[in-house]
């Protein structure tokens, strides 16, 4: 009687053990295909602004070049850039856009011989312009004048039309 209790003990242990793995087995595998099987949906909404133009202003007083240009040489031009968007920009390139002109109290001026050196794209160091508000570009050397200037320029200002490209 003592072998039989021992191997029906024995029986029951196994199928008991091999009830609980399977249970467990069965309440794992249920699970990880719960979660790997489940389905969702839903929706979502973006949208993309659109840039305002940056702009180049006038200079104000203060926003002038450290250097003066003579015929032959090359000076400093002064941008100042402004940027109305709620965002900052970086100005990748500063191109002319026509032709250099002096100012009224030069009438006689009219063969300036100043052109605009465009500085390479990107510019660098790299340029950032705060979200709503302005900064002065120093561009070395950007202007030039060639020695076919006519005498009445000297002491005159020079406008240099320019076209700024910026990016978000």
């Amino acid at each position: 009687m003592t072998r039989t209790t021992k191997t029906t003990s024995g029986r029951l242990a196994a199928r008991t053990a091999a009830a609980t793995v399977t249970l467990c087995l069965a309440t794992g595998v249920g699970g990880a295909y719960a979660y790997w099987a489940t389905v969702g949906a839903g929706s979502g909404a973006a949208t993309n602004g659109t840039m305002v133009t940056v702009t180049v202003e006038a200079l104000v007083a203060g926003d002038s070049p450290q250097n003066t240009l003579v015929p032959g040489g090359t000076a400093d031009v002064a941008v100042r850039a402004l940027n109305p968007n709620g965002h900052a920009v970086q100005v990748y390139a500063i191109r002319g856009n026509g032709a250099a002109t002096a100012d009224a109290n030069h009438p006689g001026c009219t063969t300036t011989g100043v052109t605009f050196v465009e500085p390479a794209a990107p510019l660098a160091p790299t340029v950032s312009i705060p979200a709503n508000s302005s900064v002065l570009i120093t561009l070395p050397g950007a202007a030039t004048m060639s020695t076919a200037s006519l005498s009445g320029c000297q002491g005159a200002t020079f406008t240099l039309p320019v076209t700024l490209e910026a990016r978000k």
